[in-house]
């Protein structure tokens, strides 16, 4: 399969505005954390939080765009990028998608 846009990912990142609730799975602490969704592929996504989070830890996530078209999305993802924002005070996190789940 060839791509013919100038990002050479396996799937293109899709933008998205919309909450995300994660929390860490290998944590004593049951408690959600709140984000905001910035892009979203077939494989990862990435959003800012206020707080940062472990590199290669795992979360479990919620995405729900609000719309009646769209289906939720609840999986387990894997952190593999994490940087402070240049411009506000919340946090880049990137991850990859280990396994979605079926409500």
């Amino acid at each position: 399969m060839t791509t013919d846009y100038a990002e050479k990912r396996s799937y293109r990142r899709v933008s998205v505005e919309c909450d995300i609730y994660f929390k860490m799975l290998d944590s004593s602490v049951d408690e959600e954390s709140v984000g905001r969704v910035v892009n979203l592929s077939g494989r990862g996504l990435m959003f800012i939080a206020e707080r940062g989070v472990p590199m290669n830890v795992e979360l479990e996530i919620r995405i729900s765009p609000g719309n009646e078209l769209t289906p939720p999305l609840r999986a387990r993802v894997k952190v593999v990028r994490m940087e402070k924002q240049k411009r506000g005070g919340g946090y880049e996190i990137g991850a990859v998608i280990q396994e979605t789940y079926q409500d």
